[in-house]
C-alpha cells in the first residue's frame, strides 16, 4: 500500500470516527435532555390533575419522587459521561481533520509549499488527534477528580 493511501485511509478513518462518536453523544445529550425536561413538566401538570381528580397523597408522592428522582439520573449520567463536551469536542475535530484532507487534496494552504505534502498531512492529522485526546484525557482527569470515579477509555 502506497505511503499516499495510508495517510488518506488513517484520515478517512478518523474522520469518520470522531464523526460517528460526535452524533453518538449529541443524540444522548438532546435525548436526556428532553427527557429531563418532559419528566420536570410532568411533576406540576401531575400537581394539577391532582387537585381536580383525587389521587391519593401517598401515590403523588410516590410518583413525584421517582420522577424526580429520574431526573436526578439523567443528570447524574449526563455530568459523568460529558455528552456535551463530547458532542462539541468531537465535532471540533472532524471538521479539521476535513479541513487538513480538502487543504490537502488541493494542494493549498501548507501543502502547496510542501516539499512532501504527504508527510506533513500525516504530521498534521496526527498532530491533531493527539490533541483532541490530551485534551479528553485532561478533560476525564478533572471529572474524575471533581466526581471521585475513573475515566472511560476513548478510543
Amino acid at each position: 500500500m502506497s505511503e499516499s493511501n495510508v495517510v488518506l485511509e488513517r484520515l478517512e478513518d478518523q474522520i469518520q470516527w470522531y464523526d460517528k462518536k460526535s452524533r453518538y453523544n449529541q443524540r444522548m445529550f438532546k435525548g436526556m435532555k428532553t427527557a429531563t425536561i418532559v419528566i420536570s413538566l410532568s411533576i406540576p401538570l401531575l400537581a394539577a390533575y391532582s387537585s381536580y381528580r383525587p389521587i391519593p397523597g401517598t401515590l403523588i408522592a410516590l410518583i413525584t419522587g421517582t420522577l424526580g428522582a429520574v431526573i436526578a439520573l439523567f443528570e447524574a449520567i449526563q455530568q459523568l459521561n460529558q455528552y456535551h463536551h463530547n458532542w462539541i469536542t468531537y465535532r471540533s475535530t472532524a471538521e479539521a481533520l476535513k479541513h487538513e484532507k480538502y487543504l490537502f487534496l488541493s494542494n493549498a494552504g501548507p501543502y502547496a509549499a510542501a516539499e512532501k505534502p504527504r508527510t506533513l498531512l500525516a504530521e498534521r492529522v496526527e498532530s491533531s488527534v493527539s490533541q483532541e485526546h490530551a485534551k479528553w484525557a485532561s478533560s476525564q482527569e478533572q471529572t474524575s477528580k471533581t466526581q471521585g470515579t475513573p475515566g472511560k477509555d476513548q478510543h
